[in-house]
């Protein structure tokens, strides 16, 4: 039976009524993304048809959910909220903090015992305020989700961007930052800009080497990392309908590559399969009672440019296998062009490392399907020439298919099991082939493939592929393999061929645990008391940040120009700087310390405008703060590109930065610097990006008269004594203008309560 049964059937039972009226009110037949939508409007049925990309529109989600490494930061924020419980069905789930070293069993024992203080602080807060606690090792979230929350056209929103994998069990499930995820905890509506919508047809069936992981790799390199920026895509046509739930899953959760708000398919045959599978025929059965209402119209499919903004067709009978990168997910090559796109860029050939598993490919298809290349490899004595690596899903996955004999399968080939977690897809990997930088080449079914994202090292060559390619790649141990045309060599000398993956996409006798790590809340959790010692590295109490005093802002100074490039990993890294996701201030000193300064090239390395001295970013930061400075910074196109962390939003916002001026903001990462009351603006001519000096100071003329569809006019005052003026726009509306003014989204939260 499914968690939360009775909320699921009265979003069927309001659903019926809001797509209908939404449909009258629009006129015109809507795609399932605006059904969803118009479903969920925090005032109910809709009065106005929303323009996409300009209204913001208050939404009612119906869950929540949140990973140990995000969910410090949004619990710690809730904790002030004044709450006694959370207003909707929330879940955390521990599945950052365990590092992959030595195998799943002393990698779960050692992060008990290094993080426990964090695991307790989540517990108990979880008890407290009747939020359902995932333990360390039950899986990563996005999959344990998949198992046992998600649910046809329903609305989730999850601290951590790749949320949107629910997409594949027909959801709108998109990533937030923390203070988001706080509103709809306290009961409050959740903003977005009514997204525009991407259509992609999918016809044919997959075949032979492709997966449905080739589908999004080959989507992110039309679309490019920002070219799925606000906006929803939605999957349709006879092959969507020929791929598994899992499936639809994987290409659901690589969209956030291409800066999608979500994506998301139909309701069909696969999804109720999957819901049976997963003991959830209640659901399967209240959603084949509205089926027609959790996909699109019908004329919406027959004739899609009519109804998208964009349309992307995609044969999959003719589609191959892909591998994207290196250094950026949207790089993508077709497996048989490697050879000669490797040669050309110099890119290592000899492969190091294969790892399967994330939350994008862990499903127990998933691992059939590599299992069944990896037992070819046993079979026909073929040595393994990489390491290998595997993180499954969820206990559930990794107990059945340990039961089923897949998990032997990869260790008769010499693979380490790591922990049902994260690991190396987010940089909790403890690599000890390599030292330094050495330049080298793994390959992975993950979604992110940033420099040092996996290993730390800026000169690892990461390639995603799907798990199956994976498993060929690393057997044959070189990048430029070819599975479908190539040959090895086996132990007797013999030229052999692997055969074409087969896969299992449900158990065929069922899924069985025997511990899921599920921890019931208590119905009553007032007497749960929740402690943060107060010379705890890991965990602090928050502060609420000052309110803005109503002046224009000048004499700020610059504290970075970032060149090129800058995701959330460049401006609050993970791997090892994970432990101080619930310390503001431990945590603040990784603040931008992988951003490329655009006057020197390095990283870490900026000028201190009062002493000249160049000196580590957080440090110079820190002596601005320490004078009483504001600080501003400046970055190029798609600005905070990649996670969720709010981390990346409340470091600057700590250390004093007052505003983030840059060519383009990803959408996630532009959200949260408004929530933390930060100015995060753009270029109102993206050329102005090359007057910004080392040494220059910024006077902010009009910043008074701070209003919405009102441009900035800035004054940037040179080391010489000239002087620019630019423009600057901004998406502000008056609701966010408040949070400014009251210095955080969550100040104006606390003074609404007490009024």
């Amino acid at each position: 039976m499914a968690f939360d049964i009775d909320m699921i059937k009265k979003v069927y039972d309001q659903m019926t009524e809001r797509v209908d009226k939404a449909r009258e009110v629009v006129g015109k037949p809507l795609t399932l993304s605006e059904k969803i939508l118009y479903s969920h409007l925090w005032d109910g049925n809709a009065t106005q048809a929303f323009t996409r990309s300009k209204d913001y529109v208050d939404f009612a989600p119906d869950r929540i959910a949140c990973q140990d490494a995000t969910a410090q930061m949004a619990l710690l924020q809730f904790m002030q909220a004044g709450k006694p419980n959370v207003a909707v069905p929330t879940t955390v789930h521990c599945d950052h903090l365990i590092q992959a070293k030595q195998g799943a069993k002393a990698d779960l024992k050692r992060a008990n015992e290094t993080s426990n203080e964090v695991f307790d602080f989540l517990e108990s807060v979880s008890k407290k305020y009747g939020i359902g606690f995932w333990k360390p090792g039950a899986g990563i979230i996005h999959q344990v989700v998949l198992e046992n929350y998600a649910f046809p056209g329903g609305m989730m929103i999850g601290t951590d961007s790749h949320t949107v994998n629910a997409g594949g069990l027909g959801m709108v499930a998109i990533g937030v930052g923390g203070a988001d995820a706080v509103d709809v905890m306290a009961g409050m509506p959740w903003e977005l800009k009514f997204p525009k919508l991407i259509g992609v047809k999918l016809t044919g069936k997959l075949n032979g080497w492709t997966a449905a992981k080739d589908v999004i790799l080959k989507v992110a390199g039309i679309l490019t990392v920002k070219g799925g920026t606000g906006a929803i895509i939605e999957y349709f046509g006879p092959g969507a309908k020929s791929m598994s739930c899992t499936g639809k899953g994987t290409i659901c959760n690589m969209g956030a590559e291409v800066g999608a708000t979500t994506s998301t398919f139909g309701y069909d045959e696969s999804m109720e399969r999957f819901l049976r599978a997963t003991d959830r025929s209640d659901v399967a059965d209240a959603a084949n009672a509205v089926k027609d209402y959790l996909t699109a119209d019908p004329e919406v499919y027959e004739t899609p440019e009519d109804y998208f903004d964009e349309v992307i067709e995609i044969n999959l009978d003719e589609l191959r296998p892909h591998l994207n990168g290196p250094f950026t997910p949207d790089l993508a090559t077709p497996v048989s062009e490697m050879k000669d796109k490797a040669k050309k860029n110099d890119w290592p050939i000899k492969v190091d490392w294969g790892l399967i598993g994330s939350c994008t490919n862990s499903s127990y298809e998933d691992l059939t399907r590599a299992a069944s290349i990896a037992k070819q490899a046993v079979d026909k004595k073929i040595v393994a020439k990489s390491d290998f690596g595997i993180n499954p899903g969820s206990e559930q996955i990794r107990y059945t298919a340990e039961r089923d004999g897949i998990l032997k399968i990869f260790e008769d080939l010499n693979a380490t099991i790591f922990t049902n977690a994260c690991g190396p897809c987010i940089g909790q990997w403890d690599r000890s082939d390599l030292k330094g930088d050495e330049k080298n080449t793994i390959v992975h079914s993950f979604n992110r493939n940033f420099s040092k994202r996996a290993d730390g090292n800026p000169n690892t060559h990461a390639f995603v592929g799907s798990p199956e390619m994976v498993a060929a790649i690393a057997i044959s141990g070189r990048l430029d393999f070819d599975p479908l045309n190539d040959t090895l060599l086996n132990e007797d000398g013999e030229e052999v061929k692997l055969d074409v993956p087969s896969g299992i996409e449900l158990p065929p006798k069922g899924f069985d645990v025997e511990d899921a790590g599920y921890v019931e809340p208590v119905s009553d959790g007032s007497d749960v008391d929740v402690k943060v010692a107060e010379d705890s590295e890991r965990l602090q109490l928050l502060t609420p940040f000052e309110p803005w005093d109503g002046k224009n802002l000048t004499d700020a100074k610059l504290l970075i120009k970032a060149f090129g490039k800058c995701t959330t990993d460049h401006i609050s890294m993970a791997g090892p700087w994970l432990r101080y996701r619930g310390h503001l201030d431990n945590i603040s000193n990784n603040c931008l310390i992988g951003a490329v300064n655009a006057y020197n090239k390095q990283t870490n390395f900026v000028k201190d405008q009062l002493t000249g001295e160049y000196d580590a970013v957080p440090k110079v930061q820190r002596h601005y703060k320490e004078k009483g400075i504001p600080t501003v910074v400046v970055g190029d196109h798609n600005y905070g590109e990649g996670s969720s962390r709010e981390h990346a939003a409340m470091e600057p916002r700590y250390l004093g930065v007052k505003v983030v001026l840059v060519k383009s903001f990803a959408r996630i990462h532009e959200t949260n610097l408004k929530k933390q009351g930060m100015l995060g603006i753009t270029f109102a001519n993206e050329a102005d990006y090359d007057l910004i000096q080392e040494d220059d100071t910024f006077n902010f003329i009009d910043l008074e008269d701070f209003a919405p569809d009102k441009q900035l006019t800035i004054e940037i005052v040179h080391e010489d004594g000239s002087k620019d003026t630019i423009k600057a726009n901004h998406t502000y509306n008056l609701p966010q203008i408040e949070w400014y003014k009251e210095g955080s989204a969550l100040n104006l939260i606390k003074k609404q309560n007490k009024s």
